[in-house]
């Protein structure tokens, strides 16, 4: 890796932003299960960029998700219910990337982008922090 350690984090929150973008451009188009995919790792590169700015590893995704819970929701620096957002995000990006015959539909997908935009920005305010 080039750079140093906010040169990372700065990365990270790009890539998530962008990420998001596209997100927003596949609900614009219903395609609903790339847009599920892409919400996901919009709130994983942030989770991954918080862990790593406080060193704490991780090294899958469901790494990433363990150490997000044990350290930031059960300490209720993230709230319970971004805890279960990330958690179901995690869940439906397996299903749609692992799984046939899952087609995720307008009602269930498009409240996410919200939601979703709501737990990055806490995400980015704990990367912030200190």
């Amino acid at each position: 890796m080039k750079g140093d350690k906010q040169d990372y984090i700065n990365y990270r929150i790009s890539k998530s932003d962008e990420i998001f973008q596209d997100a927003q451009l596949l609900a614009e188009n219903s395609r609903w299960n790339s847009c599920i995919n892409r919400l996901y790792y919009s709130s994983y590169y942030l989770a991954s960029a918080l862990l790593y700015k406080d060193k704490i590893k991780a090294e899958t995704h469901n790494g990433v998700k363990t150490q997000l819970f044990l350290h930031y929701v059960k300490s209720k620096r993230l709230s319970p219910d971004h805890g279960k957002l990330f958690s179901h995000l995690f869940d439906w990006r397996q299903e749609t990337d692992y799984s046939d015959f899952v087609d995720f539909d307008k009602e269930t997908v498009a409240p996410l982008l919200h939601e979703v935009q709501e737990l990055n920005d806490q995400l980015k305010k704990l990367i912030e922090l200190e």
